[in-house]
């Protein structure tokens, strides 16, 4: 799928199938090959699938924020000419997908969060980013998964350039201190549309009980569980993450 990204303007995404929209976002570490299975089943089901590339290390500094990466969001659905897009978000695109929500109700069908942001999350524990420490990243790449073997070299490399480059690590910094900023808590009982939350049982950094208070705050969702899994179901138990999903559309007309 990543060797299939087009550039458009200031987009650049993914983009296949037809049918109803569904608009994937990555999370603040997440590459867009992380949801390769789910864009291949999808686009291949009756869906018109898309990823788009979040501008996270190219914004001017002071609007490196979930704000100003909603306002990008709102500008590549504009762009491409959709409207009741069902928004597809994991950890900070989740948060991104819900912030969007608020502000553009009228373009949203449905969201479908896993691992999301927006309440509560643990993804620097009570540190930050050690450049040049390679056994932290290790660490804290592995903590996202169920299975630390899903970290690959390649995924730890991947971060590893990420914290060691000054300007792309103040930029995580900044959309991290945003994303605390911007609780959603009170936002979420206005929130009508469908949303369908998948969610490993071992997600350390959004654990369950983030997921259970999402449950209760957004009026029109449905919890999934998925057990011997981490924070990014999509990845690391990708056959059943499509199931549920799938399942979920069909039975809300989607």
């Amino acid at each position: 799928m990543t060797k299939t990204l087009k550039t458009e303007g200031n987009f650049t995404y993914a983009e296949a199938g037809e049918g109803q929209a569904i608009i994937i976002l990555h999370g603040l570490m997440g590459a867009l090959s992380n949801f390769d299975s789910t864009f291949d089943h999808f686009s291949a089901k009756g869906y018109k699938v898309l990823i788009p590339e979040l501008p996270l290390y190219s914004l001017p500094l002071l609007k490196t924020n979930v704000k100003n990466l909603t306002k990008f969001l709102h500008s590549f659905i504009t762009y491409k000419k959709l409207d009741k897009v069902v928004l597809l978000g994991n950890s900070l695109g989740g948060h991104i997908g819900l912030y969007f929500t608020k502000h553009y109700p009228d373009k949203v069908a449905a969201l479908v969060l896993t691992g999301s942001s927006g309440l509560y999350e643990n993804s620097m524990g009570d540190s930050y980013p050690k450049r040049g420490d390679r056994g932290y990243v290790t660490k804290k790449a592995q903590d996202v998964f169920y299975d630390p073997s899903i970290a690959t070299e390649e995924l730890i490399d991947d971060v590893y350039v990420v914290i060691n480059d000054r300007n792309s690590l103040i930029r995580t910094l900044s959309i991290a201190k945003s994303a605390i900023r911007h609780n959603m808590a009170n936002d979420l009982p206005t929130m009508q549309q469908p949303t369908c939350l998948i969610w490993g049982k071992q997600d350390k950094v959004t654990p369950p009980e983030v997921a259970i208070d999402f449950n209760k705050l957004l009026p029109d969702s449905d919890l999934f569980w998925i057990d011997k899994c981490g924070h990014a179901a999509m990845m690391e138990t990708p056959e059943k993450f499509n199931e549920i999903l799938e399942n979920w559309l069909k039975e809300r007309n989607l």
